[in-house]
């Protein structure tokens, strides 16, 4: 089953949007820096694979920054709370939008 959660990590000041599979392994993430909640990463494991196939690899990394590697279970310092998809979805598609934008010279 997938799973979405959101977590602070404190020492860096961002919240974290996770859609997680069912093993606890990070599939879609979001970082946001704040204040603000600027969008620094919205990667997808399955785009950055593919990227990675045809070469694009640092094309995808650059627009889109990378998934972690490590399920959430190890993460350290976070309090995971769970969220909607409704919820993780508008988190997604706006960082997604803001950071094509910025990272192609187009204001967001």
């Amino acid at each position: 089953m997938t799973r979405r959660i959101r977590c602070f990590w404190d020492e860096e000041d961002m919240w974290f949007y996770v859609e997680l599979d069912p093993q606890g392994y990070v599939v879609r993430q979001v970082e946001l820096q704040e204040p603000g909640s600027m969008p620094l990463a919205a990667a997808s494991l399955a785009e950055w694979q593919q990227a990675g196939r045809e070469g694009r690899l640092a094309e995808y990394e650059h627009l889109y920054g990378v998934t972690a590697q490590v399920p959430v279970c190890e993460w350290e310092g976070h309090d995971p709370e769970e969220v909607s998809a409704e919820e993780f979805e508008l988190v997604w598609s706006a960082a997604r939008r803001q950071l094509a934008d910025r990272r192609r010279g187009r204001p967001s």
